[in-house]
């Protein structure tokens, strides 16, 4: 049997060469094996910190993070140091902070009060001052059924004919302009069907105020008003407000890599609510994964964007913070090359498709998640820009925006780490993905 040369050259080898050509080999097995232990030991330390951020986010000491709470406060100075460790640059209006208005609001004074003989009501639980009531003190006896000049008037609402064109404080106001008019120094109603909450939200409205005190009482309060004695009953009425002024807080932090374009990560981390599991989901888990990411890029060899980092309040309040961030950036929005927002991630369980809208909102979206894609990770797309989470404040910018969110947050889910790694890890795939392309083009979405 005759060998070919090669073959006669590998028997005449030396053992020295043998090892060197086993070694060779063996030296790309080496480094995938070496490769995977790296990233499985970088999996499970961004798990263990997702577990961190959520626990603390979701912790019973913030009572649900509502926006202008004593629990939002300490959240936002959690996130901030969390930012600060990780080693980005502060850039809100005072250090990672900035600070916008919710809503101006008013409410009972403390010396705004109501009596029915002795018994002193509570302002806000039994009674309330109408929006465009005037603020002054009557006294008056009350009088089934008759309502007289130089008396305050007693209304019922079920005896008027309400107007379906009209809201019901518009026919509260047109029943006490009459009252005034006919002499009356005040007005109570009773018998609505408002509850303390509705009457309340009005005190958001700033009408015009007429020239005599209103006041709303509640269901207790008209069933004495509508009993066979009422007629013994003497008030005394003073009206007045306190102005509220509610603020939010948006923590910012940014990586400059000197880049002429930057690309805005966010996630909303206001919960008006106590339910741990549900604030977990609603947002700890997208915030929790938005200062990994914040960590990850850091450290990162993806340098031809700048990012911005923004956890925003007031999002359940109708996107007051990002709407607040849009129109005050601290980074110029021109440059912004697009935004992804992540809103409830933390319920990705297996088979589970995860939502990404927003889809449709560059011509280049497409082609990006694609590639970005993984196989093991079912996606569902939305065209869409326009949503009731954060990234909607920048497609009215005209900035490219995607977002993701897993399911809505019920108090019977658990949170799935790995679910919220591969979320995490796909938001990464796709900042790659963009790193060496153009500044993406914006699509308006009819």
């Amino acid at each position: 049997m005759r060998y070919h040369p090669a073959v006669i050259r590998n028997f005449a080898a030396t053992p020295k060469q043998i090892a060197v050509k086993k070694i060779t080999w063996l030296l790309p097995l080496v480094v995938v094996t070496i490769y995977v232990h790296a990233q499985k030991r970088e999996d499970r330390k961004t798990i263990g910190n997702l577990q961190l951020h959520i626990n603390s986010l979701s912790s019973d000491k913030l009572n649900g993070r509502s926006t202008g709470a004593p629990g939002e406060q300490l959240a936002a100075t959690y996130i901030a140091s969390q930012l600060q460790q990780i080693g980005l640059t502060p850039m809100g209006d005072d250090g990672f902070l900035q600070t916008f208005t919710v809503k101006e609001t008013r409410e009972p004074a403390a010396t705004c009060h109501m009596t029915l003989n002795e018994d002193k009501l509570p302002a806000g639980k039994q009674f309330l001052p109408l929006p465009f009531s005037a603020e002054k003190t009557v006294k008056g006896e009350v009088m089934p059924g008759v309502n007289e000049p130089d008396n305050i008037w007693f209304i019922n609402i079920t005896d008027i004919d309400t107007d379906s064109h009209k809201t019901m404080l518009q026919q509260y106001l047109e029943q006490t302009k009459i009252a005034e008019k006919s002499g009356a120094t005040g007005v109570i109603f009773y018998n609505g069907k408002e509850s303390v909450a509705e009457v309340t939200k009005w005190l958001e409205q700033h009408p015009a105020a007429t020239g005599i005190p209103a006041v709303w009482v509640s269901n207790d309060i008209s069933k004495k008003l509508s009993s066979e004695d009422a007629g013994s009953f003497q008030v005394n009425l003073q009206v007045a407000f306190k102005a509220i002024k509610r603020s939010g807080t948006n923590v910012i932090g940014y990586i400059n890599n000197k880049a002429p374009r930057t690309i805005v990560i966010g996630a909303h981390y206001d919960y008006p609510g106590w339910e741990t599991t549900a604030q977990a989901e609603d947002n700890a888990s997208g915030t929790a994964a938005l200062l990994e990411i914040a960590r990850i890029l850091n450290g990162s060899r993806l340098h031809n964007n700048n990012y911005v980092i923004v956890a925003f309040s007031g999002k359940e309040q109708g996107l007051f913070g990002s709407k607040y961030f849009a129109s005050h950036s601290t980074v110029n929005l021109s440059q912004v090359n697009y935004m992804i927002n992540m809103d409830g991630i933390g319920q990705l369980n297996p088979g589970t498709p995860l939502q990404i809208g927003g889809a449709g909102t560059s011509p280049g979206w497409a082609a990006i998640l694609q590639q970005a894609a993984s196989k093991d990770l079912p996606l569902v797309y939305d065209s869409t820009g326009i949503n009731n989470s954060d990234h909607a404040s920048f497609y009215q910018k005209n900035i490219p925006v995607l977002y993701f969110s897993t399911s809505t947050a019920s108090s019977d889910s658990k949170i799935n780490y790995e679910g919220t790694l591969n979320v995490l890890k796909l938001v990464y795939n796709i900042i790659d993905k963009t790193n060496d392309k153009d500044k993406l083009a914006f699509s308006s979405i009819p």
